[in-house]
């Protein structure tokens, strides 16, 4: 199987509601998506987001990073899987998301030259799991509406924008969202880095203090303040989890050794797809820690990758946060992840089971 063409095109789809945190506001999710084909009529599927304020990456230095690999990648047999994958990483520098987007159509194409579910090549497991979904930083009476309309779909986790605005602010709309949605549904924080150290031990034991239990808060200051990290995590009871700190097995290791976190929360596009991915979820399993398995804003084919990693690694990834496709108005891909309210379920066919994707703009072939 050697690898004979490299496709790059555009999706967007318009989001059901504007995706509001406190880094951004989105309205439409715009990714890169790369197909790879070849001699023997085979495609692997890949998706990237453009998340400068994440990941630094950009639709048109992905497509310039692209032009740099792609040629290398030409002719390459399927055999050589590793040093296949050892290409895409050493080509150039940085660029995770286009890394991940060429591993997770690599490995799509691994697994149906096996003939099996990506999942089952990954370590195998139960193809069903079930995700939060988001809600968008808002005034109170916006955030608890859309709260009461995903509780009404299914969702009994809802993971809630906060650290847009006055940290009071934030206390107020948590707690006005719990008496509104009752003890049974979990309530997950997410700051974005919205906080100061203070703030962040402030919003917490305050919550704390009003008998509520929240799951997890996440990412409550910059990420680049590990030791603000750690006083947030030491003086409150709530579990804190890494997400824009994490990107990398080292930065796991420094994390979790540190205690500067409870957990950390794994994502495709910050580790450069898979492989670094399944290596920080071992380093997580021998630590005895769990983590979770989260996404940026993207469609049913990286999300599909990454459902099919949370179930082959279901012992560590005990959290799931896999909603990009339910943001979205419509679907550009045929086959792949289902989505019923908050379940996710994985098709039985080889690979990431899709067979297309509708309406490409900008393609460009290598």
């Amino acid at each position: 199987m050697l690898i004979q063409r490299i496709t790059v095109g555009e999706i967007k789809l318009p989001l059901k509601l504007p995706f509001k945190t406190a880094l951004r506001t989105v309205t439409d999710m715009h990714d890169l998506v790369l197909i790879v084909e070849t001699d023997t009529g085979h495609k692997g599927y890949g998706e990237a987001p453009a998340t400068a304020v994440i990941t630094g990456d950009l639709l048109d230095s992905m497509r310039a990073a692209l032009a740099l690999i792609a040629p290398c990648l030409i002719g390459k047999d399927l055999l050589d899987f590793h040093a296949i994958l050892n290409t895409v990483h050493q080509s150039v520098l940085h660029h995770n998301s286009l890394k991940a987007a060429l591993e997770i159509a690599l490995y799509d194409l691994r697994a149906q030259q096996f003939g099996v579910p990506l999942y089952q090549l990954l370590g195998g497991g139960v193809p069903r799991i079930k995700t939060d979904v988001t809600i968008s930083v808002g005034d109170t009476a916006t955030m608890v509406r859309d709260c009461l309309h995903a509780v009404a779909q299914g969702f009994d986790a809802l993971k809630i924008k906060v650290g847009a605005r006055a940290w009071k602010e934030d206390v107020a709309s948590t707690l006005a969202i719990y008496r509104a949605v009752g003890p049974g549904v979990a309530l997950r924080l997410d700051a974005n880095q919205g906080w100061t150290p203070k703030q962040a031990v402030q919003v917490i034991q305050a919550l704390e203090h009003a008998g509520i239990a929240l799951e997890f808060v996440e990412q409550p200051v910059k990420a680049d303040d590990v030791a603000g990290l750690k006083f947030v995590t030491d003086h409150t009871l709530t579990p804190i989890l890494a997400d824009e700190a994490v990107f990398s097995v080292e930065d796991a290791l420094h994390i979790l050794g540190t205690q500067s976190a409870d957990m950390i929360n794994i994502k495709l596009m910050k580790t450069a797809g898979l492989s670094q991915a399944m290596a920080i979820a071992n380093l997580t399993r021998r630590l005895r820690r769990t983590c979770m398995l989260g996404c940026m804003l993207e469609s049913g084919i990286s999300v599909t990758a990454a459902a099919h990693f949370a179930v082959a690694h279901a012992d560590v990834v005990t959290l799931i946060d896999l909603d990009g496709p339910q943001l979205c108005q419509g679907s550009a891909i045929t086959g792949g992840l289902s989505m019923d309210g908050p379940w996710i379920s994985l098709p039985d066919s080889p690979g990431l089971g899709i067979t297309a994707v509708q309406g490409l703009s900008n393609v460009q072939s290598y």
